[in-house]
């Protein structure tokens, strides 16, 4: 691979074909573009349009609406119809999911229809939509949800990222029979790797079938603050360096306004790494997970988890090398090599930090030395937000790719040290390869949502966040939250007005709980598995 400081790195962006929604147009021929969902009732037209506006002035350039019955549809045709009355041109797109008939007759008042094949097994219902879009200029998003996956790929794949690529690929080839080329892919999952490795698979066969259809990332049910900015970050930042994305939507479970200025200092930041004029470069862009082999020193390296420099201790007996990539010379290797206590203390020097960490593990890999890595990234952002997100961006898909033993972040600004080893420990988690708090998969909330689910998981939060290494699944209903929090030790999921349904693991265990008992209810039958801790 290219040294990172000859300045030859690659750029983005896999080359697409440009899909027209509404009218504007997205692909790798143009910006990145951004986009925001409602979470109001979509039957509220006036709050919806109001929701619609606020987020339009935030930045968005798509918004796009759950529509979960026949009724709806004409809601949100009043809802599109009354943005333009008042000057708003932004495209409007229909979110559906269990009921193809819906999205037959919403796709001739919207400018996208996102369907998921997941819940869309009538493969002629799919082919009539597809012919109602082309009469009506609508444009199509395949959705890929990790945890709605048909029955059919479940058995041959099961729910994996292999499975998730599949699950789009046959949906895609029906679009390529029938010329149908305005459709935009996505791969969503709560679980960064999971959605990392899917997409860059559905990338990988899409290219070669000769398929050049544009991406939508976001990491789905990420949560809120800086959990959910982190584990944005990490997915779609790490997509972005690769080249791949054309447009995204960070899910936080907030205002749906408060999404958009995370996602555009990330495209900012993508923008800014990008050398353009070069071809993207897919070596090292892992599809599977494996942890870099490396020999333990002290309290770093082996099977241990990542440590985090200035928390926790590497050992009296450590050797901590520090060295930039001009440093990583052959007689700088066979030091590290010779040298069994010694841990490499890397420090990126190139603007595109993602690939020279590439860089560096094909270097170390072919010199067959097995020093453990600890990342130091100085950083200059003026506020918390910023610094979260850089880091995140930054190293996070070295860690989700299983290279690093360690993170060492300093600021140029002054932060609370609790604070950088907070976002230190949050890269890690996202990753999946250190869990140190509780980690809540949660929704964004949308118009299917029959209770404040912000206040809900502000309530399960101060509750549960001493539960080290627990994952708690808040999910609004039951379209994505089964599935997406399949992977959760509990779930809290939404089951119609002021009703809540309590899972344990994938199990039901509680139908019908009163939302005003329900965050009781969960500590209790977390108590009954044995998996509550007192608060310190």
């Amino acid at each position: 691979m290219i040294r990172p400081d000859e300045n030859e790195l690659p750029s983005r962006r896999r080359k697409t074909v440009t899909v027209h929604v509404g009218g504007v147009p997205m692909g790798s021929d143009h910006p990145v573009r951004i986009q925001s969902m409602a979470n109001t009732s979509t039957a509220d037209i006036t709050g919806s349009v109001a929701q619609c506006i606020r987020i339009i002035k935030a930045g968005a350039e798509f918004v796009r609406f759950t529509v979960p019955s026949i009724s709806d549809v004409d809601a949100l045709a009043a809802i599109r119809q009354q943005l333009r009355k008042l000057g708003y041109q932004t495209p409007i797109i229909a979110d559906v999911h269990f009921n193809p008939d819906i999205a037959l007759k919403v796709a001739a008042y919207v400018d996208k229809v996102r369907v998921n094949p997941g819940n869309f097994a009538d493969i002629g219902k799919f082919i009539e939509l597809l012919e109602i879009c082309h009469a009506n200029h609508t444009a199509v998003r395949i959705g890929v949800n990790h945890g709605s996956l048909s029955e059919r790929i479940m058995e041959k794949f099961g729910d994996t990222p292999e499975g998730m690529a599949e699950s789009a690929m046959e949906f895609l080839r029906i679009c390529r029979e029938k010329q149908f080329d305005q459709v935009v892919v996505s791969m969503k999952a709560s679980n960064v790797r999971v959605m990392i490795q899917s997409t860059r698979l559905t990338a990988e066969k899409m290219d070669r079938e000769g398929m050049h259809f544009p991406l939508h990332l976001g990491v789905t049910e990420a949560g809120e603050g800086e959990d959910g900015r982190i584990k944005s970050a990490v997915g779609i930042a790490t997509l972005l360096a690769d080249g791949l994305g054309d447009t995204i939507r960070v899910s936080l479970t907030e205002e749906p306004e408060a999404e958009i200025p995370v996602a555009r200092k990330l495209v900012s930041f993508a923008n800014s790494t990008a050398q353009e004029g070069k071809p993207v470069d897919w070596s090292g862009a892992q599809t599977d997970y494996y942890r870099r082999p490396t020999h333990k020193t002290g309290n770093i390296g082996g099977n241990l988890p990542p440590l985090v420099y200035g928390l926790d201790d590497p050992g009296s007996n450590v050797n901590l090398l520090h060295a930039t990539s001009k440093e990583l010379t052959a007689d700088y290797l066979n030091k590290l090599k010779s040298e069994l206590s010694a841990v490499l203390v890397y420090e990126p020097s190139a603007n595109n930090v993602q690939h020279e960490l590439r860089w560096l593990r094909h270097t170390l890999d072919e010199a067959n030395c097995k020093v453990p890595v600890i990342f130091r990234l100085h950083l200059q952002d003026n506020n918390e937000e910023d610094f979260m997100l850089h880091a995140a961006a930054n190293l996070g898909g070295a860690f989700i790719a299983g290279f690093g033993d360690g993170i060492w972040l300093t600021n140029d600004y002054p932060l609370p040290q609790q604070q950088i080893h907070s976002v230190s420990l949050g890269v890690l988690q996202a990753a999946r390869i250190r869990m140190s708090k509780t980690e809540y998969i949660a929704c964004p909330s949308c118009g299917r949502t029959n209770f404040n689910l912000i206040e809900a998981l502000a309530h399960i939060k101060a509750a549960t966040s001493h539960l080290k290494g627990l994952k708690i699944g808040v999910m609004g209903c039951i379209v994505n939250g089964p599935g997406e929090m399949a992977d959760a030790d509990y779930g809290y999921v939404g089951a119609g007005k002021g009703k809540i349904t309590l899972y344990k693991s994938k199990e039901v265990v509680k139908r019908g709980v009163p939302e005003s008992e329900a965050v009781e209810e969960l500590i209790m039958l977390i108590k009954e598995y044995g998996d509550w801790k007192e608060p310190d």
